[in-house]
């Protein structure tokens, strides 16, 4: 079969379509014919290596797939030959599988396309837990640009800082996969949702999902726009994944008892915060990471009734996987670059 995969960690000259032999689902397990894959930032540091991480090589990348059901190992049961279906890319928690889980315990989270093989590939043999069916509404590569973003969004805003009806939500790099996903979120729950991006095109963007204002953060401060737009009350929950280029202004655009919540650090983890600022607004930094698998068929379920949609920037061939890395490094994407496998 046809895979993306690399040998050795690098940039994206490392990845290298190979034809390697199609995996044999073993006990309990299923086969996949994979039709799509979504690529996540994720999928960028796993191929750079990620300290403390140990992922299989030679590696195949690629967190979020659908396809349809191709064979099922011994003990496999829930699904039937030809079925559609999505991954839930969360397999465990320091060796204990997600579903014995309520709520993450410590340690480290093992997810498909990191530590082991993902879906760049035209097959993938995955544990029966980790698929779901795939909404009808829901085309292959439009599921595919959903699970790790829409689960991680739902979990910060919903679990972790619990936006509620009538609050105001500001959204950091709003053109990302988990950006346009926290957008729709916003709305869906009621809030007052401003949204940080940096060029006409994904401004447009972020209003036609929904954004009630729009800061170009290249040429606008963000706290001071988000003091002018909320009568200098400022946001009561900021939605923050880029880390060190915005993380000051996340503090400073913060209501008095705000909420930061906060999954990931594209641009760097050294994030400077004004203490005084902390203390006297009484803040909550707020860490999350994935969710529970009762969060995506939450997801799901909205998903397939269109009260949440999956934004694409680009659909690739496979053959391009190199390609779309590094467009996914330059941030000019707005929602999410599909890899399309199969029709």
């Amino acid at each position: 079969m046809k895979a993306a995969i690399f040998h050795e960690y690098g940039g994206p000259e490392v990845i290298q379509i190979e034809d390697i032999p199609e995996p044999e689902p073993g006990p309990g397990q299923v086969l996949v014919e994979v039709k799509a894959v979504g690529l996540n930032h994720l999928d960028l540091f796993v191929r750079q290596g990620l300290p403390g991480i140990r992922s299989v090589m030679p590696h195949i990348g690629g967190s979020d797939f659908t396809g349809v059901v191709k064979a099922l190992g011994p003990g496999a049961e829930g699904f039937v030959i030809g079925q559609r279906v999505i991954d839930y890319p969360l397999e465990s928690f320091s060796g204990v599988p997600y579903y014995l889980c309520d709520d993450p315990p410590p340690g480290v989270f093992e997810i498909i396309g990191e530590q082991s093989n993902g879906g760049c590939c035209e097959a993938i043999a995955v544990n029966a837990p980790s698929l779901q069916p795939l909404p009808e509404g829901l085309s292959f590569e439009e599921g595919a640009a959903c699970p790790i973003a829409f689960i991680t969004a739902w979990r910060m805003l919903t679990e972790r800082a619990e936006l509620r009806p009538g609050e105001t939500l500001l959204v950091q790099g709003a053109g990302s996969g988990v950006g346009t996903a926290a957008i729709q979120i916003g709305k869906l729950l009621g809030a007052r949702v401003i949204a940080s991006t940096s060029t006409p095109e994904k401004i447009e963007g972020a209003r036609a999902l929904g954004a009630d204002e729009v800061i170009n953060y290249r040429e606008e401060s963000i706290s001071g726009r988000v003091r002018e737009i909320t009568g200098k009350a400022g946001a009561n929950v900021v939605f923050e994944h880029v880390g060190e280029a915005t993380w000051e202004e996340s503090i400073k655009s913060a209501a008095y008892h705000g909420r930061i919540v906060t999954c990931g650090a594209t641009t760097g983890f050294e994030g400077k915060t004004h203490l005084a600022l902390l203390f006297s607004k009484q803040l909550s930094i707020l860490g999350s990471t994935m969710g529970s698998l009762a969060c995506f068929k939450r997801v799901l379920r909205f998903l397939g009734e269109g009260k949440l949609k999956p934004v694409i920037d680009r659909v690739m061939p496979l053959d391009e996987c190199r390609r779309a890395h590094e467009i996914l490094e330059t941030g000019e994407q707005f929602g999410k670059i599909v890899l399309k496998v199969a029709d």
